[in-house]
């Protein structure tokens, strides 16, 4: 695509001698298992890195290292485990079909919809992280990149006071530092003021870029629609498109027999979920590739769930 070209510097002359590089620093750690390895996987991180091959191998490392670092997020790391399957099932995350006007697919997060009794934290980011695994395989998003809007309507203050420092760090390490995906905007709207608070709390732990590309709107839509044309957005958020509906990609992954009653323990068919998703072609496997996961080990992990929360309550 020229936008690659122009953009992220990829030339299909050189594309195979970029790719090679960055497999050959592989050996330079041998503390990580990189148990994938091939063109298309690696050609995801430099599409990330904008062809910087140190840049890419360094996010391709942290990618296999945040994995082995958390190996239970990765246990049964697939649509159809439970917890996975009852986070994508309450909308977590969205995925509208319609791009915005760059290209981007746009991800929604509805926070208010978060029912603590049912989903951890841990389990809405997994579900993300999946859905992510599942979209990137498509090249146009590789590209293109993803747009984020978090709407904080009704999300309470006892909501809020569940977010602590450990899993927030987390999300970020697992998000911005270890994924090949490309956020062109993350977008808050009707945020509350101690969803600000949050904010002023984890920017430290932000890359400049990312914090460049947060954009807190409060409840003023006219400034979101400044950068995501209503033509792209459901109603929700002033957009001229139908309500969201909340069990659409649940039931994109699960495929057609996906029941909002009915409990199922399908995993999804690959070539569907590519075809959904705008991909096509290739080799049915690749999807299920992608969906690396490091072998158990010893390793001990911090009980983030009781960590100390950023909103402490009386």
């Amino acid at each position: 695509m020229e936008k690659a070209r122009l953009e992220l510097n990829e030339n299909p002359d050189t594309l195979h001698q970029d790719i090679q590089q960055v497999r050959d620093m592989i050996v330079t750690r041998p503390d990580i298992g990189f148990l994938r390895t091939d063109d298309e996987f690696i050609l995801r991180f430099l599409r990330a890195r904008k062809f910087d091959q140190v840049e890419t191998f360094r996010l391709l490392a942290q990618y296999f290292q945040f994995r082995q670092q958390n190996l239970d997020m990765f246990q049964s790391f697939k649509v159809d485990d439970p917890s996975i399957k009852r986070a994508l099932m309450d909308g977590f995350p969205g995925v509208l079909e319609t791009p915005d006007q760059h290209g981007r697919k746009i991800l929604i997060l509805f926070a208010s919809n978060w029912d603590q009794s049912r989903n951890s934290f841990i389990d809405i980011l997994r579900a993300i992280l999946l859905s992510l695994e599942v979209l990137i395989e498509n090249p146009a998003l590789q590209i293109n990149g993803f747009t984020l809007i978090i709407d904080w309507s009704n999300f309470s203050f006892k909501q809020a006071s569940k977010l602590t420092p450990n899993i927030l760090k987390l999300a970020i390490e697992g998000l911005q530092d270890s994924f090949p995906a490309r956020f062109g905007g993350i977008h808050f709207v009707n945020q509350p003021w101690y969803i600000h608070a949050m904010y002023t709390i984890i920017k430290p732990f932000l890359k400049d870029k990312t914090r460049k590309r947060i954009f807190l709107h409060g409840n003023n839509l006219n400034s979101l629609h400044q950068l995501i044309q209503p033509e792209c957005l459901p109603s929700e958020f002033g957009g001229t498109l139908p309500p969201y509906d909340m069990g659409m990609w649940a039931r994109t992954l699960l495929g057609p027999d996906y029941n909002d009653e009915t409990e199922y323990t399908l995993t999804y068919d690959a070539l569907h979920v590519r075809e959904s998703c705008g991909g096509g072609g290739g080799d049915k496997d690749m999807m299920k590739r992608s969906q690396s996961t490091v072998e158990a080990a010893a390793l001990r992990q911090m009980d983030r769930e009781t960590s100390t929360p950023l909103l402490a309550l009386d």
